[in-house]
Parts: structure tokens; sequence; C-alpha cells
């Protein structure tokens, strides 16, 4: 199916007497691309609302939605019974168990496909970022973003490739081109300088003091936590390190396990080693070079008996070093 097809397809599914729900977990790349479908539908729909399940802490993720007015609403907050059709975008349904909430009629992602039982989905593993796939959207209706709303995809596009230096692909760079004529990049600069603060830097700091490296792979499990994007500025700022090809992150989040993996792309897949060695616990998966699993502490505790900052840690270790050392994808 063309393009222009699947856009035929996506708009038969809405009238004008349309509510819309549209479902992210916030980052700058399913906030913008929440923005781009917000916009494809001004007009053509009743309402269209944007929520997130997700706690936004991250300095440059506050940021991004304050300058940008991408009017998100926490979904603690919405009554699903006034919605009409539900959207996904930049995730699929098995992501994260808020997402089983819904039943979705769109699903729209970048992601490798792992659920796609929507009435339209449109799921591109081989883009970089969600916000490309929606940049043609908005070029095939010949709709010119608005200054906003393109720096919004810019920065979904830069984050999501790490500046196009991680699974970028040509269409990611082209979009990038078409939306920097539109852009406010302002916006885009004042973002992308505000990184960290205080707090992130302290526990940017205990991190550097407690990591472990075993080879090429560096290891941080911080306990618990009250802040899980603390656990991705670690990830990223660790991949920095000469002669590391491993970074893997951990904190305990409201009953959670979350386990952060960034890798240099040149050995076996991030996304697929931790789906190999964690979803039997929960949720688990991601990109070549870039992962997140989000386990249930019920279900490791039958493989660690005396659940405690030690042993969480001994355990995440043995488990990677078995799984990412096996024969390369």
């Amino acid at each position: 199916m063309s393009n222009r097809e699947k856009l035929k397809c996506f708009f038969s599914l809405f009238t004008g007497n349309s509510k819309v729900l549209i479902v992210i977990n916030a980052d700058p790349d399913a906030i913008a691309s929440a923005m781009a479908i917000k916009r494809l539908l001004w007009r053509r729909v009743s309402e269209v609302v944007i929520t997130h399940f997700n706690k936004i802490s991250r300095p440059d993720n506050l940021a991004m939605i304050e300058y940008t007015e991408a009017e998100l609403i926490s979904l603690d907050n919405i009554e699903k019974e006034k919605f009409t059709t539900f959207i996904l975008v930049d995730s699929q349904p098995d992501h994260n168990e808020r997402f089983s909430e819904f039943s979705y009629d769109v699903i729209i992602d970048h992601h490798p496909l792992t659920c796609d039982n929507a009435k339209f989905t449109d799921i591109r593993p081989d883009y970089g970022a969600c916000s490309t796939i929606m940049t043609e959207y908005l070029k095939l209706k010949k709709i010119k973003p608005a200054s906003k709303i393109a720096a919004a995809l810019i920065l979904g596009i830069k984050t999501d490739t790490a500046d196009f230096t991680r699974q970028a692909t040509l269409k990611d760079i082209k979009a990038f081109q078409y939306l920097y004529q539109f852009a406010d990049n302002n916006i885009v600069t004042k973002v992308e300088r505000s990184v960290l603060n205080l707090e992130d830097l302290d526990f940017l700091s205990y991190a550097i003091k407690q990591r472990k490296i075993i080879k090429n792979r560096i290891f941080f499990h911080a306990g618990k936590i009250v802040k899980p994007d603390e656990l991705v500025i670690v990830a990223d700022f660790f991949l920095t390190i000469a002669n590391i090809n491993w970074s893997i992150i951990s904190g305990i989040y409201e009953k959670k396990l979350i386990i952060v993996i960034r890798n240099d792309g040149l050995r076996k897949g991030a996304g697929n080693t931790a789906k190999e060695a964690f979803s039997i616990y929960g949720s688990a998966g991601g990109h070549k070079t870039m992962a997140r699993a989000e386990l249930d502490l019920k279900l490791i505790q039958k493989e660690v008996v005396n659940i405690n900052k030690k042993t969480i840690e001994n355990w995440i270790i043995s488990v990677i070093e078995k799984t990412a050392g096996k024969k390369t994808e």
C-alpha cells in the first residue's frame, strides 16, 4: 500500500463528530508525532486530546512541551467514555501495560512490529523516528507545518536518531531538511540546551562513582528511584566513554524494575537482547542501539530470593552477560 493510500485509509476512520484521544508514552518523538496528528485532524473531527501516562521530569522534555505548547493531559485525568476514536503513536499496545486500557483504531509506530491489531496500522521499523512518518503525512496533504510543530518534529527526529548517528535513514534526513525551512529553531536550541538540572547532576555523579565495568560493558543499578528519566540520562552519558560498547542502567520505580540499555550498534542489538533476556518478566524490547525493559518484581523474585540493591544488580549483570555474549544477530 502506498503512503497516499495509507493516508486515505487513515482519514476514512474519522467523521466530523469523532472525539479523538491520542495516547503516548511522552518523549520528544511521541509528543511531536501526536502534535502532527492533531494538526492533520484539525477541522475534520470534533475534538483531539493528547494524553500521556508516564511522569515527565527531564528538563528537555518539559522545555519542549512548554515552548511548543503541546497541550498534554495526564491519563489519570482522562474520562475514556468521552472519546469515540483512539490512536496510539510511537508505541504498540504491548509496550506498556497502560496501553492495554484502550482498544485502538489507529497505531502508527517505527519500532519493530509486535502488535498491529487495529483498524489502521502504519508500522515502519526501517524509519529512525515516528516524526519522519508524520512529516510525510503532512507533506502528502500539502499542509505547511506551523513553526512550533516543525520544531517539535525536528526535535523528535534528532532525539530518536541521536542527531543522525543512530539508525538514521535518508528518509529522516529528508524530513529534517523539509522541516528546517518552517521550524522556529530558537525552540530547538532552547530545548536542546535544557539537558540537566542539579538533581540530575547529583544522580549522574552517584552513578559514575558506583559504576561497574565488565569487559566493554558498563552497569549501574540505582535501587529505588523517583525519576525513571534519570536512567536514560546516565545510559546515554556512559556510552560516550571510550571503549564502552554497552551501557546497562537500572532502577526500581513503583514496584517495577526498569532497565535502560544502550549500545554502539556494532554488535548484538540492544532491542533483541532486552527481549531475549527479560520479556518473560514483563515488557522488553527496542531498537538495535537502544532498548528498555519494565519488569514485575514479583516475577523476578522467583530468580532472586533476597531482593536488594546488590542482588538485583548481580542478577542483571548475569542475565546480560549470558544473553549479550551470544552469537551476533
